[in-house]
């Protein structure tokens, strides 16, 4: 197992690699940079944005300014400096991508708590009303586009005053009791929550329902409803744990999913993490920035791959990465 952990880790590197000579290329072919921005404005000289372009070092090619970062990154694990702000991009990251993995972390809970359970009850309800409810839900929340649902939830707030319109703390958030402050962020993180976790809801629910009712038809299930036992015992203890392997392998993908989707989601809610931060950096051309946090969005991605796959040896015990 640690050989094969390793092995995943090694192959992440030229993964990252990759990934980072893509961004910085896509960055390239764009017109202009940070410091084409800044010349615009006429009280800053000439000579003074020559300067700032020989310090940020962006008179060189581009090939050698991701050389430089490359190296950087992988002997020192300096991401750089952000032009826009002029503080390490790791500084400026670190809390921005807490931030999002809060609001993945509560939309993965919105969408595994609820799609396993109703999943399960549409294939033991199978054609029933209850199935023809759930998979008419499913199939209209597929087709709203999450910033529609975003927008829809914001104007919810809006007009009922339920919840905060957006933002990630109140005004006396510094007043409150620690307890209090929980409190606070968790009000304020149920609507960003929804929008990311359901739209991801409807997809996995219906696989559930599919890869239950496939179990359901197996002769060792036949076996042991024949032997007398309550059908109750013979879903959860017999058919469930089959049924969750092909949910464990798409967790790492949902939850990349859930990374991306909580980008849209900080925008329309303001909620201070890597979408508004990225979002800011692309508008001002902030290369390194940039990079730094496609570069931790990918990191995500690649860890939810790889805690899926460690799950899915503890699920199933005829599984060894050995």
């Amino acid at each position: 197992m640690r050989t094969y952990i390793l092995r995943r880790l090694l192959q992440t590197i030229p993964l990252l690699v990759g990934i980072s000579a893509l961004t910085i290329l896509l960055l390239q072919l764009a017109p202009g940079d940070f410091l084409t921005q800044m010349a615009e404005n006429p009280s800053v000289s000439a000579e003074t944005i020559e300067a700032m372009r020989r310090g940020f070092g962006l008179d060189q090619p581009w090939y050698v300014q991701y050389g430089r970062y490359v190296e950087n990154v992988l002997l020192h694990l300096d991401f750089g400096q952000s032009f826009s702000r002029r503080q390490p991009v790791f500084d400026v990251l670190s809390e921005g991508l807490k931030n999002t993995l809060l609001l993945a972390g509560a939309s993965a809970v919105v969408t595994w708590g609820l799609a396993i359970p109703l999943g399960m009850w549409a294939a033991v309800k199978q054609h029933s009303w209850v199935d023809r409810v759930l998979s008419f839900i499913a199939f209209v929340w597929l087709s709203i586009p999450e910033i529609l649902s975003g927008l829809l939830f914001l104007m919810l707030a809006a007009r009922t005053g339920w919840f905060p319109v957006g933002g990630m703390r109140s005004i006396d958030y510094d007043d409150l009791t620690p307890f209090g402050q929980v409190l606070d962020i968790a009000h304020h993180l149920v609507l960003p929550a929804l929008v990311v976790g359901l739209i991801p809801l409807a997809g996995r629910m219906r696989q559930m329902r599919g890869n239950l009712l496939d179990v359901l038809r197996l002769d060792y299930v036949t076996t042991a409803r024949s032997k007398g036992l309550d059908e109750r015992v013979v879903i959860v203890k017999h058919a469930l744990r089959n049924a969750l392997n092909p949910m464990i392998t798409l967790f790492g993908y949902t939850l990349g999913a859930l990374v991306s989707g909580s980008f849209i989601a900080e925008i329309v809610f303001s909620w201070p993490g890597l979408g508004r931060i990225t979002l800011d950096a692309i508008l001002t051309q902030d290369q390194y920035l940039v990079m730094g946090s496609v570069l931790m969005a990918s990191v995500v991605l690649v860890a939810g791959n790889l805690i899926a796959d460690l799950l899915l040896v503890i699920a199933d015990p005829r599984i060894s990465y050995d």
